[in-house]
């Protein structure tokens, strides 16, 4: 995109009767000046998109973050994508924070994340902070933050294009366009997907009913930026998305869908501002198909949900050593599931249900940063007002009788959050580093409300559920022992009480219960080392993880959380002598881990070796080629009993991107 006095810095001072430059960034305020005390790990754009899936969620496997299933979002339900680190475990809600551009993307009603919405084409960077705290959203950082960045006006050039179709026929279309918009910028982005699917289903195990997963998808979104003066800027994004899947049974259908809303105003002066307004409406349906009729058994005809919320955020002049940060923020969401129960034998209904609610909660936060010379100090708190309301059941019969009418109690409570942490500048290639902090999560919607039948295990939903808290400390060190080498190693010890599970309480019977604790213990080790055009990237992060179980979980005592590999390690090998031209291999490895926490059923390990490949054609134009699986090695993404879900298998993709 050609230069204009809007988009580039100024050469020198202007002139007395020339107007000031305004540059437009669409970026927030800085980071902290401490933020390495906790260990931020950043992945650039060069590795997002050379993601032989072509899937945000693969992405972020490569900094440690994990799925409550294997499975990403071609394959996947989507209530079943909650992200979480360092081996907490996971009922599906998110225990990590996901924001992009500092709007958080958590579903307001199930807590998981909308992948589909997510395309990797339009993210500039990715950054995840591991451990709760202080900070805005801290309510919802439990686990940590997940930090996604759009592209710069910088970055995206004046016009984008892919296209690529892999050997099952399966396409994928993207494109955007960008440009001056007055003093301002602004840009439009598409993306389209879909596909016949894959077999999720076993040869072995395969029948009649069953059939690949299916997916078609589409998301769009419009970004503006507008300059009001010197050194302030408002920003503006709207986005949309829908997404449809089949899995494993013919019927077996689920359909998500959104629409975002976001403003945020950033004032680098003297005394800088940042505020931010969102809004997100979204809804969900799924059908659920027995594993022995073939037949419904349970049809969530709707789900729609509301999330709001907004923070503001003032730093004063304190001078190039301090910083201190003040604010508040609000997150609400409200929304209710509406569902008929069929019974599979004779297809009549047995029931029809609606159940929902509403979770607020207002966090006042403040946090310091001060430079002492090598040594680095930051220290944060947050005083949180949450809120749980308006919880309602309702069970009718089919001809209308109710069964069961539930009008849940409202209840508050008062939540303190800190974070602390030191980085100490021991010599010019060492830093060490520590931290501590304590956070919470509240309930979502979906585990407080919301019973769900994944055939033929039901799990009960429980509106008594308390707040998940998490203490934690950990340390580290950031060394460059050569040109072009950095490491930085981890080490840490977390404690989450009140962990919400699905726990046994009879055959095929489950419900959502807060356990004693989960207690994970671990070291992460990463490696970035660049020598010429050769880039490596080396991750590994094991977690020794268990239950505290006791009472009605004491048979969970010792055991694994459900989902939590000890082990995942990711090493990627790049060829790039330019942006243009790269080649690279990448390497996945992911441990066993048990499907739930009674340890029932072992997901054994999985290796993946992906690929990938951009060559120019001409000015603009490039051959992309990837490979998903080279060695087609069998992923377990699933296994109850006797029945296995399957991840992605051998796939080839070949398309063409243009970009200018």
């Amino acid at each position: 995109m050609a230069a204009t006095p809007s988009l580039v810095a100024a050469q020198g001072a202007p002139s007395p009767d020339e107007s000031p430059v305004i540059v437009v960034t669409g970026q927030p305020l800085a980071d902290p000046p401490a933020e390495p005390a906790y260990g931020v790990q950043t992945l650039d754009r060069a590795r997002i998109v050379a993601a032989a899936s072509g899937r945000l969620e693969n992405v972020l496997a490569d900094a440690g973050v994990t799925q409550f299933r294997r499975s990403d979002s071609r394959a996947a339900n989507p209530t079943a994508q909650g992200m979480s680190l360092r081996a907490l475990g996971g009922n599906a809600s998110s225990r990590a924070l996901v924001t992009l551009d500092g709007v958080p993307m958590n579903d307001p009603f199930f807590g998981h994340v909308p992948f589909p919405a997510l395309d990797p084409q339009r993210i500039g960077t990715v950054r995840v902070r591991r451990g709760g705290g202080a900070g805005p959203f801290g309510a919802g950082a439990l686990a940590g933050v997940i930090e996604l960045a759009s592209l710069t006006p910088q970055q995206a050039g004046s016009a984008r294009a892919a296209l690529a179709i892999n050997d099952r026929g399966e396409s994928e279309a993207s494109g955007g366009i960008a440009g001056a918009l007055g003093t301002g910028w602004a840009a439009l982005d598409l993306r389209h997907d879909r596909g016949d699917g894959f077999w999720t289903t076993p040869a072995a195990e395969r029948v009649a009913a069953s059939v690949p997963a299916r997916f078609s998808a589409w998301s769009g979104q419009a970004r503006a930026l507008v300059p009001l003066a010197p050194e302030v800027e408002l920003q503006a994004r709207i986005a949309a998305f829908d997404d449809r899947r089949t899995l494993r049974f013919a019927g077996a259908d689920s359909a998500a869908s959104g629409q975002d809303a976001s403003l945020r105003l950033v004032a680098s002066r003297r005394w800088q501002v940042e505020a931010l307004a969102y809004v997100q409406a979204r809804d969900f349906a799924n059908r659920v198909i027995s594993a022995t009729r073939f037949t419904p058994v349970l049809d969530q005809g709707a789900t729609p949900a509301t999330g709001l919320g907004g923070k503001l955020e003032l730093r004063p002049p304190l001078g190039e050593r301090q910083m201190l940060r003040l604010g508040v923020d609000y997150r609400q969401a409200s929304g209710f599931v509406r569902e008929t129960a069929f019974n599979a034998a004779t297809g009549r209904i047995t029931a029809r249900r609606r159940a929902g609610g509403q979770v607020a909660d207002l966090g006042l936060y403040a946090e310091h940063d001060a430079r002492l010379g090598p040594v680095l100090l930051t220290g944060g708190v947050r005083l949180d007002r949450g809120r749980i309301s308006d919880g309602f059941f309702e069970e009718r019969a089919s001809d209308g009788a109710v069964q069961r009418a539930v009008d849940f109690a409202d209840r508050a409570d008062w939540q303190l959050g800190w974070r602390g942490g030191a980085r100490w500048q021991a010599g010019p290639a060492l830093a060490l580093r520590a931290a501590a902090y304590r956070g919470f999560r509240q309930p979502t919607l979906n585990e407080l409300y919301r019973p769900f039948a994944v055939f033929p295990v039901l799990t009960e939903a429980n509106a008594t559920l308390e707040n998940e808290v998490l203490r934690g400390i950990e340390a580290g060190l950031d060394w460059r022992p050569a040109a072009g080498v950095e490491m930085t190693l981890t080490a840490f010890d977390s404690r989450l009480n009140g962990a919400i599970a699905n726990l046994p309480i009879g055959p095929n019977l489950r419900r959502r219960e807060n356990l004693p604790a989960i207690r994970a213990r671990g070291v992460e080790a990463v490696v970035a080392a660049t020598r010429g055009v050769w880039r490596l990237d080396a991750a590994g992060y094991y977690a020794a993880a268990r239950i505290v179980g006791e009472g009605a979980s004491a048979a969970l005592d010792g055991n694994r959380p459900a989902q939590s590999p000890r082990f995942t390690s990711a090493l990627t090998l790049a060829w790039q002598p330019d942006d243009r031209r790269r080649l690279s291999l990448r390497l996945h490895h992911v441990s066993a881990q048990y499907e739930a926490d009674d340890e029932a059923d072992r997901l054994p390990p999985a290796t993946l070796l992906d690929a990938f490949a951009r060559w120019p054609l001409m000015r603009d134009l490039a051959l992309v080629a990837r490979a998903e699986n080279l060695t087609d090695a069998r992923i377990v993404t699933r296994r109850v009993g006797n029945s296995t879900d399957l991840g992605a298998p051998r796939t080839f993709w070949l398309g063409l991107a243009f970009s200018r």
